[in-house]
């Protein structure tokens, strides 16, 4: 019978591998040979997503930071995320359409 599979590749590798990619923005085909493979990097990425694993690291490290008096919070929002509502980009608001005035002649010289 072939073997399947192997060894996993040492949990703190694949985190320097998945922190590469979101730093540099890199897609996952395009990581350095000496993270490995990344194929195995996105299915361990994705896996510990399903599981809950990155929302336990998250919430042990906020812990962490808030016993220690080192929670700081810096928010960054850019227009690529941001959307105004509809009616702030100037859309019709909702009611009866205003009737158009009636024109009026002005008081200015005649002409003749």
């Amino acid at each position: 019978m072939p073997k399947r599979g192997g060894r996993w590749r040492d949990h703190r590798e694949v985190i320097d591998a998945i922190a590469f990619k979101f730093q540099t923005g890199t897609q996952g085909v395009h990581l350095p040979e000496k993270y490995g493979n990344c194929r195995g990097v996105h299915n361990r990425l994705r896996m510990w997503a399903l599981d809950g694993t990155w929302e336990r690291v998250f919430t042990a490290l906020m812990a962490q930071a808030d016993a220690d008096e080192d929670l700081t919070w810096a928010v960054s929002v850019d227009s690529t995320i941001v959307r105004a509502h509809q009616h702030a980009a100037g859309a019709r608001k909702k009611g009866p359409r205003p009737q158009s005035q009636p024109i009026t002649p002005s008081a200015g010289p005649a002409e003749g």
